[in-house]
């Protein structure tokens, strides 16, 4: 019994040992991660200096017809079938649903869905382009530079590009990695800028969402007017998991205050972009869904925006959603979708708007086109 005792005594502390050991090698590796992740984190400084490439010379006029196009393209990776490992809802029976994949189903999808976005915005023709969620080097995207490959696409415009996610490597999920990114907005115009400069937005600094969020900001691009003005167009892309609202708040409230200041200047102020508000409450729950109404959506309202800043509604806005749910795969009318994407304008300025309906064929977004004119 002694011997059986002692044999049995030595194998718990054997089981103990190796219990122990497996605890301080996971604690090891979680504690390097976190070092790595954080040795890697930085904020880039307000207020830079972004490069004009390939500018153009011709000058906007008043009393023209102008076009812009807003498009999040969604790193190439939103074909109809795709989910996102960050988006949960509800299904009205109650179902609890969340996406799965943390970047691109392959390659060959993401240079699909890349081709495809250009085949729409070669489409729409515009004189500027916003556009958001463009990839630079990702493992989320099979490292497809979709700036270079948009560059190459629109050789007859100037470009503005502007890093909004850049990322050390996040081994989340699991069983699909986001990777390592390097990502952010990317501007077209056929039209001479004076300069472009990246604004910063405030973010979630908390532990765990300063390496998941985006390093949120917008770009404020200047373009001389003959009448000695300047239009001052700005692609925003704002914070989309924010509980509550709280940071969006932050976020509007900076960005009211430089469409005031530009608009009290005497200058013509556009902003295009992905609010990650529903624009307007006419379409927070304006279309047939088989989905509960999300926690995720918040609504941006005129009385909200800076005084002589309006809100350019499209014309179709309750026929053509500009944002889908993609904590599913897409099928029309049961995935909760919304508006989202969409301009200001200043009231100097004469706007109309258009969804455009691509039925969410390459990007969890449709794009918005605005067609407007700078008043005298």
């Amino acid at each position: 019994m002694n011997e059986g005792g002692e044999g049995m005594g030595k194998k718990v502390k054997i089981g103990i040992g190796i219990c122990v050991g497996l605890l301080l090698a996971v604690i090891l590796v979680v504690g390097g991660y976190v070092v790595y992740m954080q040795a890697h984190f930085y904020r880039i400084p307000d207020h830079t200096a972004l490069a004009v490439e390939n500018n153009r010379e011709a000058v906007l006029e008043t009393g023209h017809t102008y076009t812009a196009v807003t498009y999040n393209v969604g790193f190439g990776a939103y074909g109809p079938d795709y989910s996102f490992f960050m988006d949960t809802g509800e299904m009205k029976d109650g179902t609890k649903t969340q996406g799965i994949y943390g970047k691109a189903v392959s390659r060959e999808d993401t240079e699909k869905n890349t081709s495809g976005s250009v085949r729409i915005l070669n489409d729409l023709n515009a004189d500027f382009m916003l556009l958001q969620e463009v990839d630079e080097d990702a493992d989320r995207s099979y490292h497809l530079n979709q700036v270079s490959c948009l560059k190459e696409s629109f050789p007859d415009y100037s470009s503005v590009f502007v890093n909004n996610f850049h990322t050390a490597y996040l081994l989340y999920p699991f069983s699909d990695p986001h990777g390592a990114v390097q990502a952010g907005l990317l501007n077209f115009s056929r039209y001479k800028a004076a300069d472009a400069i990246r604004r910063s937005y405030p973010v979630d600094d908390s532990f765990i969402t300063k390496f998941t969020d985006l390093d949120r900001c917008f770009s404020v691009m200047r373009f001389p007017v003959k009448d000695g003005k300047e239009l001052v167009l700005v692609n925003s892309h704002m914070s989309a998991y924010d509980e509550g609202g709280k940071i969006r708040v932050q976020q509007l409230e900076l960005l009211n205050s430089v469409m005031a200041e530009e608009y009290e200047a005497g200058n013509y102020v556009i902003v295009g972009g992905d609010f990650n508000h529903a624009m307007g409450e006419a379409v927070a729950e304006g279309f047939a869904t088989e989905q509960k109404f999300p926690a995720w959506v918040s609504v941006l309202t005129s009385e909200e925006l800076a005084d002589g800043i309006r809100m350019v509604r499209a014309e179709n806005e309750l026929d053509v959603p500009t944002c889908r749910g993609a904590d599913i795969p897409y099928i029309k009318g049961v995935n909760y979708t919304t508006v989202v994407d969409g301009f200001l304008v200043s009231a100097n300025i004469r706007a109309t708007a258009e969804n455009i309906d691509a039925d969410f064929a390459y990007s969890d977004h449709n794009p918005v086109k605005l067609t407007f004119e700078l008043m005298d």
